[in-house]
Parts: C-alpha cells; sequence; structure tokens
C-alpha cells in the first residue's frame, strides 16, 4: 500500500511539472499577443493626440525634391506625389480615424443599448414595435446602410459618424435586449420586488449593471470594425475633406500609383490592419475573462 501511495504521489508530482511549464508558455503567449496590442493601440493613439512628437515632418509640407521616394532612413514610409512623408501624414491621419471609430461606437452602443434595454425591460408591444423596426435594419448590410446614409448627409467628419453610428445601432440593441431579458427573470430580481423596490430602482441598480458586460465588448471589437468602415467611406469618396486626409482617402489616393509607388497606399493599409488587429486581441481577451461559463471552468 505505502508502495502504490508512493508511486502514485511520484507520478502526480511528475505530472504537475509537466503540465505547469505547459500552462504558463501558454499564458506568456498570450500575454505577448495582449500586450503586443497594447503598445501598437497605445502607439496610435499618442500619434492621434500628440502628432508633432511623433511626426518628423509637417504633413502638409511639399518637399518638391522628394516626390515619389522610396522608403529610407530620411523618409521612413517614404514620401507621395506631392513630395509628402508618408509616415507623418498616417501619423496625422489617425486623429480622423479613430475619431470616426470611437465615436460612432460610442454613439451607436448608447442608442442601441437604450433601444435594447428599453425592449428587453418593458416587454410587450413596446418590445415588438422596437424590435421590428429594428429587424428591418438588419435585414440591409452594415457597411450598405452606413453608405447610403453618408450618401444622403454629404461629406463631412460628423456625418460620417452618424452612418457608421446608425449602421452599428442594430447589433447593440439585440444584445442589450437579450441580456436583459435573461437577467429580469432571474432570483434576486424577484426578491427586489418582493421588497417593494420600483421597476426603476430594480432597473437602475440591478438589472442594467449586470447586462454591460457583453455590451462592453461588443462595443470593444466594434471600434475596429468602425474604422473598417468609416475607412471604407473615405476610399469611395465620401470622407472627410480637410488638408491632412485620414487613413481611407489615402488608400483613395495612392491607389492610382500602386504599379510604381507602393508605399503611398501599404503603409495606411498596415496601420489600418495593425489597429484594427490589435483591438480584436484586446476583445477577444475580455469576452474570454467576462464569459461566466469559462471563469466556472477554470
Amino acid at each position: 500500500m505505502r508502495e502504490a501511495a508512493t508511486a502514485s504521489t511520484v507520478w502526480r508530482r511528475a505530472g504537475r511539472r509537466r503540465l505547469v511549464p505547459f500552462r504558463l508558455r501558454r499564458l506568456a503567449a498570450a500575454d505577448s499577443f495582449l500586450i503586443g496590442a497594447g503598445i501598437v493601440i497605445a502607439f496610435i493613439i499618442a500619434c492621434a493626440i500628440v502628432p508633432s512628437l511623433i511626426a518628423p515632418y509637417s504633413p502638409t509640407a511639399m518637399l518638391t525634391d522628394s516626390i515619389m521616394q522610396a522608403p529610407s532612413s530620411a523618409h521612413l514610409f517614404g514620401t507621395d506625389y506631392f513630395g509628402r512623408d508618408i509616415f507623418s501624414v498616417v501619423v496625422y491621419g489617425s486623429r480622423d480615424s479613430l475619431f470616426i471609430g470611437f465615436a460612432s461606437v460610442l454613439v451607436g452602443g448608447l442608442a442601441g443599448g437604450a433601444i435594447g434595454a428599453i425592449a428587453g425591460y418593458a416587454g410587450g408591444w413596446i418590445d415588438s414595435v422596437l424590435m421590428r423596426c429594428n429587424d428591418i435594419l438588419m435585414t440591409i448590410p452594415g457597411i450598405l446602410l452606413a453608405l447610403a446614409i453618408a450618401g444622403a448627409l454629404g461629406k463631412g467628419l460628423f456625418n460620417i459618424v452618424l452612418a457608421v453610428a446608425v449602421s452599428t445601432i442594430p447589433g447593440y440593441a439585440r444584445i442589450m435586449r437579450a441580456q436583459i431579458i435573461s437577467i429580469k427573470g432571474r432570483t434576486f430580481i424577484a426578491a427586489s420586488r418582493s421588497v417593494g423596490a420600483t421597476p426603476f430602482h430594480i432597473f437602475w441598480k440591478h438589472v442594467l449593471p449586470n447586462a454591460l458586460s457583453p455590451l462592453l465588448v461588443m462595443a470593444t471589437i466594434g471600434v475596429g470594425t468602425a474604422i473598417l468602415t468609416g475607412s471604407g467611406l473615405s476610399f469611395l469618396g465620401l470622407g472627410v475633406l480637410r488638408e491632412i486626409p485620414d487613413w481611407g482617402t489615402l488608400l483613395s489616393q495612392g491607389r492610382g500609383y500602386l504599379t510604381v509607388a507602393w508605399w503611398i497606399c501599404t503603409f495606411p493599409g498596415l496601420a489600418i490592419t495593425l489597429f484594427v488587429l490589435a483591438v480584436n486581441v484586446i476583445g477577444d481577451r475580455l469576452r474570454d475573462n467576462m464569459d461566466p461559463k469559462k471563469n466556472a471552468s477554470r
């Protein structure tokens, strides 16, 4: 019996020694992706807030002796057909691109969350009317809806924000409604009613705080989608009319020079790709941490 117990103990210790490094390696790999994503997001946000500290040239400076230069030590991303430094233009162009992404998610998340919360908590004919209108919007692809709204409103930063925000409202409304319906039928809500709490107090103190987690995760991932949609509208000529173009406008301006000056399109496209990828990595981690099923299984 002692020999069997000793063998079992040795086997368990060996298994632990094999298992722990595997978990540490897996955790380190995940954290490295998360740290990298955080660095990318922090750098791009710094570019939008203090571009003058990062960009080596003015975004409107036309260096006539350096037109269409390939990437070099003097011009990290090369220059365009006006002689502008591409790196400086990308840094300054991040302002409008990030503003479109964050502002449209804020507006769309608040509007969609409010619609979903009212529909889910009120129920009855209010739920039916709001959700049928929401279903009509959901039948239209988001990019097509944003394109139609932007075309109707015209060019402009706030018009693009509104167009992208409206296209995201149906998704936020569906998520919020499902969470509200799930939470309002739980035991602690019935207990609050039994002690005389008002419906508004129950909603504000108990239902809404417990329903926000999926909405926050969706909003985090939605920033990347909003930037892609806004860049797509700018690429099609419905973007912001300014001296300093955003990332989508840069792509549109450089597409005619792709065979002779590939860097004009490539680096703005890489900026969009890196930021969207970084936001998705952080959004996936938030989703994993806020998923009660995964947390219960750990």
